[in-house]
């Protein structure tokens, strides 16, 4: 029996979404009766998820990501836990852990962005500790994942690792089953849409200021700026109220169901990153019809292909006329639609979950071989 531990810890965050999917799929594509998951979770998160299959186990995992019971207590509990492979889903990991392990690395955004919500100086700390714990578990992996070809090459070389080491398993975009549920507020208005967290990289000041530049051409547009509220939405918030800048729309924490909605009644998606490793709400936007209109940042074209239409996310004027072009331009607006569909079709959750078992394998393979000729 060969036993494959998973760390989900960040199951039921903004970035949870790609472990949930390779946790459901890896029950339907792993068929070696051999295999034995135990999938690790936040002692709040185990009534929220439940294995399909018998080989795979939950255990609560108490320990918290960036502290020193992660690097202790988490490693004392692999360690009791004795797994031939331990699969972490995120970067943080217990340095000293040196059983084989797998890492997936989603980028490296954390080391060149601040966060003006936080002390300056505990998070320049807090980006030091990330490089470290980033650069050692590069090293001491077997194999190290990533969702697009940019953060590859950009981990490869950050991290000074051999790029053959790692193996890209590009995500997907699921349409959302839950039935479309109408704002009230927004019904029959022309709106160009933002969903994600508003840290820095995300780059909401400069898309503000384009939406400024817009209202001027096109007076009876709204810009919604969908996401759950915290410091940095509030701070967005004052400013724009300071700014005078009407019809700049906070929605809060939204359903699925209102979140479909906005997808499908948007005017345009608009992806103004600074910095991403594959763009998730890009691909969604395109999944429920929406034109997208986005930044040229990192692995962004690399991700929407021909389905979106680039600016330069440091030009304010550029991104305004991006837009503008999506807006008043039916044919655009058509053909990015049409491209969008094809696009998303490209991804698949379940060929990502396959690809990461064939990884499983051969580190298994490898190990198994290893300890044959000691």
């Amino acid at each position: 029996m060969k036993k494959i531990v998973i760390d989900a810890r960040e199951l039921r965050t903004s970035t949870g979404r790609y472990v949930e999917r390779l946790l459901h799929y890896l029950q339907d594509v792993d068929t070696d009766k051999s295999h034995r998951y135990i999938v690790l979770l936040k002692p709040k998160d185990m009534g929220s998820w439940e294995p399909r299959s018998k080989r795979f186990t939950k255990v609560a995992c108490p320990h918290k990501e960036f502290t020193f019971a992660e690097q202790f207590g988490l490693l004392w509990q692999l360690v009791r836990l004795h797994p031939d492979l331990v699969h972490f889903g995120m970067t943080q990991q217990p340095v000293l852990y040196q059983g084989a392990a797998i890492t997936t690395m989603h980028d490296l955004t954390t080391l060149r962005f601040g966060n003006p919500s936080k002390n300056r100086f505990v998070f320049r700390l807090k980006q030091r500790v990330y490089f470290l714990v980033s650069y050692v578990a590069a090293h001491k992996s077997r194999a190290v994942i990533t969702p697009s070809e940019y953060v590859k090459d950009d981990v490869a070389r950050a991290m000074r690792i051999n790029s053959r080491k790692i193996t890209v398993t590009y995500e997907a975009a699921d349409a959302m089953d839950s039935s479309p549920d109408p704002i009230p507020a927004l019904e029959g208005k022309s709106f160009l849409l933002y969903l994600g967290r508003p840290n820095p990289h995300k780059n909401l000041d400069r898309l503000v200021e384009a939406f400024s530049v817009l209202k001027q051409e096109i007076p009876d547009l709204h810009l919604v700026l969908a996401g759950k509220e915290d410091t940095l939405f509030r701070r967005q918030a004052h400013r724009v109220k300071s700014l005078g800048i009407p019809d700049v729309h906070f929605t809060g924490w939204i359903s699925d169901g209102q979140l479909r909605w906005l997808y499908e009644h948007t005017a345009a998606y608009i992806f103004p990153s600074l910095s991403e490793g594959f763009g998730l709400p890009g691909l969604e936007a395109m999944a429920h019809g929406a034109p997208v209109v986005s930044s040229n940042a990192t692995c962004l074209p690399e991700i929407y292909g021909d389905a979106a239409r680039y600016f330069d996310p440091k030009d304010v004027d550029a991104m305004a006329q991006a837009i503008k072009m999506v807006l008043t331009k039916p044919v655009v607006r058509e053909a990015l639609i049409n491209e969008g569909h094809k696009q998303v079709k490209r991804y698949s959750w379940k060929r990502m979950a396959e690809q990461t078992l064939a990884i499983y394998q051969r580190v298994l393979h490898e190990q198994s071989t290893d300890n044959t000729g000691q």
